[in-house]
């Protein structure tokens, strides 16, 4: 028989193991997905596109009015691009992945600063590229200059950068940006900047695009999508946005690939872009289950966990608690009836969980004291 591509044997799984469903008794602070219905405007556009009969081909690369829709709503963060210019895909993951085959080449280096969202490595590693992680801060998981500098080599070819962050709910500076931008430029590599959680972020600076500094437009491939800051991860939005150049050969792959998305949906996308309150009343709701995942873990024996600045996700040293991140994640599903993911699933998290708060207030009260229960039981 022939064989099978060797690299898929490199590729991990991610968080699959530990993002199966428990019994309805466990806890989860597990799943990225917000706990939302998709605003009810939304499911209404596509359901009558449906019913207009919105349902064959259409331009490849998403509906005029759609590309502009999002190229007006990236005006928000700085980013200027012509509608031309952006491309929809099925989903966030598939834009990402658009964009390291169209810059990436076999053994080019990709800076993550890690720990990473474990999906990067494997994408890296399907483009033929390879996976450079640099670890960040560990009291606020934002990213050394110098030490991502002692990383780059002539192989160096792209950064990817995700802030807020996602699994650390770091939000980046702006003069930490800028001086990113400065490396790329310096050492003339591209950046890949994954805004998926632009809409969920709890510092004053907020996202901050690298397209707002000398030099960062031209070497930018924006991405990003509908799933987190609309509760809209099941329709598989997304979008790729750079300069014609790139996004000629972005348009190639998408051709090739997936055609377009599917018709119906692009009226949804767009009306969901013009939703601000609807969006900004899940906005409220997230920053206010931030306070609350924050001082109850932060109230825990044995935890670490700096406050998360953005998307909904807390990283948390448990090494005080004397077990590692696997037997915590572990222990806590059997014998607490509470499920995190461990840190060690991404490398440089070693010594972590990752938290998701995307849950009521509620089942955040209420994990924090099994959590509480169970750690102060093995120390009494």
């Amino acid at each position: 028989m022939p064989n099978l591509n060797p690299v898929l044997d490199r590729i991990g799984s991610g968080f699959a193991a530990f993002l199966a469903p428990p019994g309805p008794e466990v806890i989860r602070f597990t799943v990225g997905q917000p706990d939302f219905d998709t605003p009810r405007p939304v499911v209404d556009e596509a359901i009558a596109a449906l019913e207009r009969g919105e349902t064959t081909y259409t331009r490849p690369q998403g509906s005029e009015s759609l590309c502009n829709g999002v190229a007006k709503h990236l005006t928000r963060y700085g980013i200027e691009v012509n509608g031309e210019d952006v491309v929809i895909t099925p989903g966030c993951k598939q834009a990402l992945l658009y964009a390291m085959l169209a810059v990436l080449e076999p053994g080019d280096e990709v800076l993550l600063l890690s720990p990473a969202w474990p999906s990067y490595e494997g994408m890296i590693q399907l483009a033929g590229a390879v996976p450079i992680h640099v670890p960040v801060n560990r009291d606020n998981y934002h990213p050394n200059i110098d030490v991502v500098r002692q990383h780059i080599t002539p192989k160096t070819k792209a950064l990817v950068l995700n802030s807020p962050n996602n699994p650390t709910g770091a939000v980046y500076h702006a003069h930490e940006i800028e001086a990113l931008v400065k490396l790329a430029v310096s050492n003339d590599f591209w950046i890949l900047d994954d805004m998926i959680y632009a809409t969920l972020a709890w510092t004053e600076e907020g996202y901050v695009s690298p397209c707002m500094f000398e030099g960062g437009a031209e070497r930018t491939v924006t991405i990003g999508g509908w799933s987190k800051g609309w509760a809209m991860t099941g329709w598989r939005l997304g979008w790729i946005a750079s300069t014609p150049k790139v996004m000629q050969a972005v348009k190639k792959i998408n051709v090739s690939a997936s055609t377009h998305v599917p018709t119906f949906l692009m009226p949804a996308a767009e009306r969901a872009l013009e939703m601000d309150a609807e969006r900004e009343t899940m906005e409220r709701a997230f920053r206010a289950r931030r306070d609350a995942i924050h001082a109850g873990f932060s109230s825990l024996p044995g935890l670490v966990a700096p406050e998360p600045e953005g998307a909904f996700y807390l990283m948390c040293d448990v090494t005080g608690t004397g077990m590692s991140d696997m037997e915590f994640a572990t222990r806590a599903l059997e014998e607490a009836r509470v499920q995190v993911i461990p840190g060690s699933l991404m490398n440089g998290g070693e010594g972590f969980i990752r938290i998701s708060y995307a849950a009521s207030i509620e089942t955040i009260h209420e994990g924090v004291e099994r959590l509480r229960t169970w750690l102060t039981s093995m120390n009494g």
